[in-house]
């Protein structure tokens, strides 16, 4: 087992390596972290790191056919989900679906070049917690 500080790591299988790094490194604030591309590649972010294996991967050649993107997602906390939508819309990115509102916050999907889901997520604004009486 790795160790609790160590970054959590998710595999997405991608058609191109290249455009994936381009993707979330331009969009979504990733830094490179190893690029062997075409075959693999891995970016960060925070505690993230987001394994991206093409077709000639170990990874990709591990998983039975078909290999399709399934509906599991990576989720991105935002502090103004609108303005993200925008900036995002402004670059020529289009959306899976609307926004949708529940009681823990608004989400919106995005897929990346391998139709890959990302959800981007603004939490509901909560109060502060009120310190104890006395602390």
């Amino acid at each position: 087992m790795t160790a609790p500080d160590q970054l959590a790591s998710v595999r997405y299988l991608v058609d191109d390596v290249q455009a994936a790094i381009d993707f979330y490194t331009t969009h979504l604030g990733f830094t490179v972290h190893t690029s062997a591309a075409p075959a693999f590649a891995d970016v960060v972010r925070g505690p993230l790191r987001l394994l991206l294996s093409g077709p000639a991967s170990s990874g990709a050649r591990a998983t039975p056919d078909p290999a399709v993107p399934g509906r599991n997602r990576i989720h991105l906390i935002l502090d103004d989900l609108d303005a993200e939508i925008d900036r995002l819309r402004t670059t020529g990115l289009t959306f899976h679906s609307d926004v949708v509102a529940g009681p823990g916050g608004h989400q919106i999907l995005l897929t990346d070049p391998a139709g890959n889901l990302i959800e981007l997520f603004q939490p509901v604004d909560r109060p502060a917690a009120t310190p104890p009486a006395g602390a």
